[in-house]
């Protein structure tokens, strides 16, 4: 027990000095004005007073709920049905799974600007091989909606944790249950939504979870280097209002106070999901 209390201390000193404390002054600066330039100075509660009647906080806010919802289903059920189509081991499926693995190792810097020049509408390659095709190709940095659907493609590509979850979860199935069911006459459809899945949900739900704290807290720097918030503010999310907040207007109290909510607002998210797995009967 000694042992591994003294293997963990690192970890813990890690945590307490790069998570907590960093928490809790954001927690105080959160109830001062900090000019940055200045000495932060008390004012209570004017920083919330002021963020329920910024126009700027709403709409980073909503763009923010938008791309939860759009980028957690796809990059779980990215990752789940890739997990399925390799959990098999054959030839050159090892390849295959250090290529799904591979995008969440890139630097987010050098992945947003290789997606900046994958949708280039001038020479970019996915305009032109849709072009090609004769098939339509969005505005991908032009509109608005277009730009959201962007920056949430790229998230499900970086979905190499979630693989490897997934992928140990469905190896841990006994085979012999799928050779019962073969026995039985089930038939493909019928064993993935009546046995693998079912037996695969608390990952599923436990992934889900994880992936609304990714959702909320780590897309700065894709849609900063992509499409810099815009455009027409589309991709200005709580993440990117913070950081206009802090550093672009030197308002660090008030850039606090918004780190809090969201905060708040993740763990209420992640909260309503647990209670709604737990009913489920998933957790």
């Amino acid at each position: 027990m000694r042992g591994a209390t003294k293997l963990a201390l690192p970890y813990l000193a890690g945590l307490f000095l790069l998570v907590a404390v960093p928490a809790l002054l954001a927690f105080a600066l959160a109830f001062t004005e900090f000019p940055a330039v200045a000495a932060p100075r008390f004012n209570g509660v004017d920083n919330f007073i002021r963020l329920f009647r910024d126009a700027g906080y709403a709409t980073a806010l909503w763009n923010s709920l938008i791309y939860l919802a759009l980028s957690v289903p796809l990059r779980v059920v990215a990752a789940v049905g890739i997990a399925l189509l390799m959990y098999r081991r054959s030839r050159g499926v090892g390849a295959a799974r250090a290529a799904a693995y591979l995008p969440t190792v890139v630097p987010d810097v050098a992945f947003g600007l290789l997606w900046l020049w994958l949708l280039n509408p001038l020479y970019g390659p996915i305009p032109g091989a849709l072009q090609a095709l004769g098939l339509p190709s969005p505005d991908w940095l032009i509109d608005p909606w277009s730009a959201r659907f962007a920056v949430a493609i790229m998230s499900a590509f970086q979905i190499g944790e979630g693989f490897v979850i997934a992928l140990a979860v469905r190896r841990l199935i006994p085979s012999s249950l799928y050779e019962a069911a073969l026995l039985d006459g089930a038939g493909p459809w019928f064993t993935l939504t009546r046995l693998t899945l079912p037996l695969m949900a608390p990952a599923i739900a436990l992934l889900a979870l994880r992936d609304v704290v990714l959702a909320l807290q780590a897309n700065f720097v894709p849609a900063l280097i992509v499409t810099d918030g815009g455009p027409r503010l589309a991709t200005t999310f709580l993440s990117i209002y913070v950081y206009r907040q802090a550093f672009a207007y030197f308002r660090l109290g008030y850039a606090s106070t918004i780190s809090l909510t969201m905060f708040v607002l993740t763990a209420g998210i992640v909260y309503a999901q647990y209670r709604l797995a737990r009913r489920w009967r998933l957790l």
